[in-house]
């Protein structure tokens, strides 16, 4: 189902959200079998020996379906503990590892910027996006909320890797 033009998509209220729970939106249904097994991985333990319980919410909702990366930042844009949001798109159901896009939440305000700071910015942004396995999406979200590492340093993390997937350490 795609959405009208001219509609922005809504996140559902999540109750009892918090700011350590990852956020997965599902925008491809094509494939229920390869979401089963993404949900499967989102919610086992997680951390070397399995040790922190998964915190993720996803939103599995037809509305969704197509969304854009542009659309997930806008409807998530409000909220002030988001890092970063994950995306189970068409990539993701198609692929052997499921990698989700993971978006990062955080932009400059290039109004206020220095303007040598803001022509490196113009020259070498900071990357966006980069695709994360399931069992990886918690620590990242967790490094990103805490400051452990920055998104460009994960980014840069996964385009290291073969086929550009970040996978847990």
């Amino acid at each position: 189902m795609e959405m009208p033009e001219g509609l922005e998509r809504v996140l559902p209220e999540i109750v009892g959200r918090d700011m350590f729970d990852a956020l997965v939106i599902r925008t491809d249904f094509s494939d229920d079998e390869s979401w089963t097994a993404v949900v499967g991985e989102l919610r086992r333990p997680w951390g070397p020996d399995g040790e922190f319980p998964a915190r993720v919410q996803v939103v599995d909702a037809p509305d969704w379906s197509g969304a854009t990366a542009d659309e997930v930042l806008a409807a998530v844009d409000e909220d002030q503990y988001l890092g970063v949001v994950f995306v189970a798109d068409r990539h993701t159901m198609q692929s052997p590892t499921g990698g989700l896009l993971a978006l990062s939440t955080v932009w400059e305000d290039d109004g206020d910027l220095d303007p040598v700071y803001y022509q490196e910015l113009i020259e070498s942004p900071e990357p966006r996006e980069f695709r994360a396995a399931p069992a990886a999406v918690h620590a990242v979200h967790v490094n990103v909320t805490l400051g452990n590492m920055g998104f460009t340093e994960l980014a840069a993390a996964a385009s290291a890797e073969p086929d550009q997937v970040l996978r847990p350490v």
